[in-house]
């Protein structure tokens, strides 16, 4: 069991961060803290500035710390939405460098991969990357690994893709120092129903269908596999039901039943979400995201993000960009 110091973490907050992510790292730990009667976590909210942080709810969080005052951590988590960027994008990239020299674990909750891997800190490992921010995370970093892992440990990064994961990660920190007693007395103070494993995949809606892949038959979630990782070159339906052994017409019977939609009309609907996480996400031409998801042109594609979204993506992407300058907190991160 654990003894001497406590374990000391930081939570660099950008604006717009998904304040579901802090409150659900700070809360087990504080949980642990009363359990125990003893200090053995402590932890400190970090941002680039001494101002006042709002988070996506637009509530405010003052630091207790700069970053460049930021020192004797031995976890830092960056905590940001997608498009989050330094507002010192010499010296803050430094600091964190700095602390990584150090021995300082560094991470990433959410969004905060994003800003983490803008300053060279995820070459040549892999990471946990929000299913929300998959395709955009690919485009803009296409040397590192996402996985669709909810929480990824590799050395000295740690990634948790959303808020139940950041909780998952602290009650294992917990566990890691404290044993397995303690962490499911935490986890029972919270009602948190189970705990998931570290190589546990990420929870992704099956549109219209109140369900997650998780829970569909194997053939379908194989076909909705081959789907994801033929995005930018589109498989013949006929192809992919052979591929999971199904005939064609058991294939669109089963497929629609699970799913509620036609295979062709599912595969379609996730190239235009995995065009619209770039439209949002990222600084793309129109071209280069039409040929990412299986367009030849921006021309069709547009028209059919039109007809699905309601918006096209010149004119979200604009409402979006205009949001952003005047308020980044309004940009929603992934909770």
């Amino acid at each position: 069991m654990a003894g001497g110091s406590p374990l000391r973490l930081g939570f660099l907050m950008f604006p717009g961060f998904p304040m579901a992510c802090l409150t659900s790292a700070i809360e087990p730990l504080r949980a642990a803290n009363e359990i125990t009667g003893r200090q053995e976590f402590v932890w400190t909210l970090v941002a680039e500035t001494a101002t006042s942080v709002r988070s996506s709810a637009e509530i405010g969080f003052q630091p207790d710390r700069t970053l460049q005052e930021a020192d004797g951590f031995d976890h830092l988590y960056l905590l940001s939405p997608p498009t989050a960027v330094f507002s010192d994008a010499r010296r803050s990239p430094a600091r964190l460098r700095w602390l990584d020299r150090t021995g300082v674990t560094l991470g990433a909750f959410s969004g905060g991969i994003f800003p983490l891997a803008r300053a060279g800190l995820m070459e040549g490992r892999p990471c946990s990357v929000h299913w929300c921010y998959e395709a955009a995370f690919k485009a803009d970093f296409p040397a590192i690994e996402a996985r669709e892992v909810a929480i990824l440990r590799e050395g000295r990064r740690i990634t948790a893709s959303g808020a139940g994961a950041v909780f998952d990660l602290m009650l294992r920190l917990i566990e890691d120092r404290l044993g397995r007693d303690c962490m499911t007395e935490v986890a029972c103070w919270f009602q948190h129903p189970f705990v998931r494993d570290a190589d546990a995949s990420q929870k992704v809606p099956v549109a219209r269908a109140g369900g997650t892949t998780d829970s569909l038959p194997n053939a379908i979630r194989a076909a909705i596999g081959l789907f994801e990782s033929h995005v930018e070159d589109p498989l013949r339906i006929p192809d992919v039901a052979a591929a999971v052994g199904l005939s064609g017409r058991h294939f669109e019977r089963l497929f629609k039943r699970e799913t509620g939609q036609s295979p062709l009309r599912y595969y379609h609907h996730l190239r235009l979400k995995k065009a619209r996480q770039r439209v949002l996400y990222s600084n793309d031409s129109f071209r280069e995201i039409a040929v990412s998801v299986g367009y030849q042109s921006s021309g069709p594609m547009s028209r059919h993000y039109a007809e699905i979204f309601g918006v096209s993506p010149r004119d979200e992407r604009r409402l979006t960009q205009s949001l952003r300058r005047t308020s980044p907190a309004r940009i929603e991160a992934a909770e």
